[in-house]
């Protein structure tokens, strides 16, 4: 099994720029010990005769519906529990500064 330890730990919260205290610590590497001995488990089984596999369905790929277009929402019900509205539109926060 590999060895999940405080240098493995604090390596990946190093990359995800995470901070992690030492109970925290403690329950990721249980957690990733379970990661881990679940992957071992799966490779303990024989695969060799087994096709990759592409999709689920293998007979139904890219099965679209229709684009119909249709309103599903009237313009009163959008605004209904808006924060911020006037009479026909959505309200928003300036973001772009002149």
């Amino acid at each position: 099994m590999t060895q999940i330890d405080n240098t493995l730990i604090d390596h990946l919260a190093n990359l995800t720029r995470l901070v992690f205290d030492d109970e925290e610590k403690l329950i990721i590497q249980q957690d990733l010990e379970k990661v881990v001995g679940f992957f071992e488990k799966i490779s303990e089984l024989d695969t060799s005769n087994v096709e990759p596999l592409v999709y689920v369905n293998e007979d139904e790929y890219n099965v679209w519906r229709e684009d119909v277009p249709q309103n599903l929402t009237t313009q009163t019900e959008a605004l209904r529990n808006a924060p911020l509205k006037d009479e026909h539109y959505f309200l928003v926060p300036k973001v772009i500064q002149k």
